[in-house]
This record gives structure tokens, sequence and C-alpha cells, in this order.
């Protein structure tokens, strides 16, 4: 959903070891002990970045199924939803599209996919390639001149209704949960197991991720996890599960106010910390949060 821009912080190296990922905080200081570089921080991202999105199941296949559960996945869709569209109910978003002012264009859909930040191009791309001739493929020449920007050049006044009568469909539905999944739910869940956190934790990735987008650079996902590594170790480290996810919540809060949309900390401060600061750690409903000044239920 959203880049930003980018700073240098230590390396952060993936270790396999034993059937399961660790990332370990390089040494520092002192000539040849892995004093940081200009390359070595976005380096070390790119590895996480590509951990989470591996294909290869093994190393998390004995773990429990945490937020990747049924029940679990809807909780935390619900929860998610209440951040992006005001709502839990999250199926009533298929045909949601508007422009929030927030500099990323029209906002659309189960997850807010934005016009401006390249996933909403992909999610048409690859829904066009699979249903040619869908109410939407002839936007596409407009949606990769306007993506990077919150330009509606080409776009007025056609496509948010074109995204609403598409989104009737459950062909273009089942392509939204899909993308979700493939670019947001999954990799956030995988990378948060690999941490050592539980469904909260898996919760706070998945929010973060979706808000934040899976880039690389300071104000995305894998920046703001890394800054939280430097500042408490995660519990696949031998850290405190919940020192870690305060210094998470911290990063996520953080990055948040370095954007436009200041009023979307309450999905930090009064929903996942409230959580967290309840000992809940697994989850257990039924769960009550606010954002935004509404309250809301699971």
């Amino acid at each position: 959903m959203k880049r930003v821009g980018c700073l240098l912080l230590g390396v952060i190296p993936v270790v396999v070891t034993a059937g399961a990922y660790f990332f370990a905080p390089a040494h520092e200081g002192g000539e040849g002990l892995g004093a940081p570089t200009v390359s070595a921080a976005p380096q070390a991202r790119q590895e996480a970045k590509d951990a989470a999105e591996s294909e290869d199941d093994k190393v998390i296949a004995g773990l429990p199924a945490g937020l990747a559960a049924p029940a679990k996945k809807e909780l935390a869709q619900r929860v998610v939803a209440s951040a992006v569209h005001s709502t839990t109910d999250w199926r009533s978003t298929y045909g949601a599209i508007r422009d929030t002012g927030d500099g990323r264009g029209y906002t659309a859909g189960i997850i807010g996919f934005c016009t401006g930040t390249h996933d909403l191009l992909e999610l048409v791309e690859r829904y066009t390639e699979e249903h040619p001739g869908n109410g939407l493929a002839g936007y596409l020449p407009a949606l990769r001149a306007v993506d990077g920007t919150d330009s509606h050049e080409g776009l007025d006044p056609g496509f948010p209704q074109a995204w609403a009568e598409e989104s009737r469909t459950e062909e273009f539905r089942a392509a939204q949960e899909a993308e979700h999944d493939r670019v947001y739910f999954d990799p956030a869940v995988r990378l948060a197991k690999l941490d050592g956190l539980g469904p909260l934790g898996q919760l706070a990735y998945y929010d973060a991720m979706a808000l934040h987008g899976p880039g690389v650079e300071r104000n995305g996902f894998y920046g703001l996890r890394e800054r939280a590594m430097e500042a408490a170790g995660t519990p696949a480290e031998g850290g405190s599960e919940k020192a870690y996810l305060e210094a998470f919540l911290d990063a996520h809060r953080a990055s948040i106010e370095a954007r436009r949309t200041v009023s979307d900390t309450g999905r930090v401060d009064t929903t996942l910390r409230r959580f967290l600061r309840d000992g809940n750690l697994d989850l257990v409903t039924p769960l009550v949060w606010e954002i935004d000044g509404r309250t809301f239920r699971a």
C-alpha cells in the first residue's frame, strides 16, 4: 500500500540454523567487525523481506497456526478493517473507493489498495491476465501513468464506478482476497512467526504491513521492524515478547506520525497497545478497542 524514504541502520543478517530463522544483530564498531555500510541496512531488510515472502513452508510448518487459523484470520481482518474502513465488516468493503487526501490517490477495496502506491495497479494487472476484458482493464494505461502520484488523470470520472461495479463479481472479490494474502497478510504472519511472536505480534505486523507497505525504506514495514529490533530483542533472539512489541509499536506509531494520516494512531494507541497492556498476547475474545473515537467489538 505505502512507500516512503530510507535510513541507514545497522546490519541484521538472516541466519538459518536448526530449521528456523534467527535475526541477529551484527557486531558494532571496529574495523572489519561488521560496521554499518551504505548498503548494509537495505540489504538486511531485503533479506528479511525475502524470508517473509519465501514459498518454502518447512521452516514454520511445525509452529502453531496463530493468526493464519481461520477464526483468528477473520478476527485480524475485522480489526484492520476498523482502521482502514471504520467497520469490522470487511466483506462489505470490496467496492469501497475514495480519495482520503493522504497523497496516495484513490484508496480502494478490502485492504485499501492505492492508485498511487503500485498495489492497486498490480492487482488490476493480475486480474486482467486471468479475466481479460473486465471492467477495469481499460484503465490500465491511466493506472500506470498515475502510479507513484496522487493524480486522478485518466481515472475520472468513471474509475470509481467501474471499481464498484467490478467488485460485485465473485472473480474480482476473489482476486482482492488473493492479493491481500500474497502481499500483506501471509508475509506479515510468516515473519512474525520467524521472530517468535504469537497472535498479537502477528496482528501488529499485519497491521503495520497493511498501512506502511512491504517496503524496505525507513518508514516501510521492514524499516520500522529493523528500528524495533535495535531497541529490543525478538523472542526468537531470546528477548521479551512484550518488550519487543512495545518497541515495534513505538516504531509503528512513529511511522504513522511521519505521514499525513496522524489520526490513524488509534490503531496503535487504543487498539494494539491496549491488547498488549491487557496481556492478551493470544488475542482471546471478546475484544474491545477504539479508533478515532469509535468503539469496536469482536
